[in-house]
């Protein structure tokens, strides 16, 4: 504080009053600015399957569960889907680009039938799957392939099926190979609509999630 023709100034007040008069934009610009971090995610693209495939496909796992030819886990009910694309791990602006591409497809819904029942792989089995057959369904997938073009790799060897069962240990396997072969399905149903999901992992299975919802015409 001084004195000036007997006014006083008082410094401090005035520093006062210019530190907080700074526009709310300019503070600390010095700084350098914090990179954003994005949440990853496990994503995949999938049809869900309805009620009625359901029961049918717990039919099957109560069939093998009682013959007792395998040690493993037996998918849930309410996890039963068809994988139409894995995307693996992935940020959240990398989920909004996956967005933008789905919802650009166009495509009627149809229709799809469960048949037979195999495995991954016969010499060391560890999937036992229920295959779906429509030629449609292989049509959606190369044209999800094609939308997401430049951001992942199309798929190799796309065969359209569910995992009803991951197998740790196999008793007899020519004995497995053999009922499973025994095992018909025949039950019809409309897809009419797929989905982006995630999938968050646990010690009890995954809990997935429904990220888009897009509807067939």
């Amino acid at each position: 504080m001084i004195c000036q023709k007997n006014k006083l100034i008082d410094f401090s007040e005035h520093k006062k009053i210019a530190r907080f008069s700074v526009p709310e934009n300019h503070r600390f610009s010095w700084h350098s600015q914090k990179p954003k971090r994005f949440l990853i995610l496990r994503c995949f693209i999938a049809v869900d399957i309805p009620e009625k495939a359901r029961e049918e496909i717990v039919k099957v796992q109560k069939i093998l569960e009682k013959r007792n030819l395998f040690m493993g886990k037996l998918t849930e009910k309410e996890n039963l889907h068809l994988t139409l694309k894995f995307l693996g791990e992935i940020d959240e602006g990398k989920v909004g680009d996956v967005k933008k591409k789905l919802k650009e497809i166009k495509f009627s819904r149809f229709k799809v039938k469960l048949r037979e029942i195999g495995v991954f792989s016969e010499d060391f089995v560890r999937i036992i799957w229920v295959r779906l057959v429509g030629k449609e369904i292989l049509e959606l997938q190369k044209e999800i392939d094609r939308k997401l073009e430049g951001f992942f790799p199309k798929e190799k060897r796309f065969m359209s099926h569910l995992t009803i069962a991951r197998v740790k240990s196999v008793k007899n396997r020519e004995k497995l190979l053999e009922e499973l072969s025994k095992i018909k399905l025949n039950c019809e149903f409309e897809v009419d609509r797929f989905f982006l999901k995630k999938s968050t992992l646990t010690g009890e299975g995954p809990i997935y999630e429904n990220l888009l919802e897009l509807n067939l015409s």
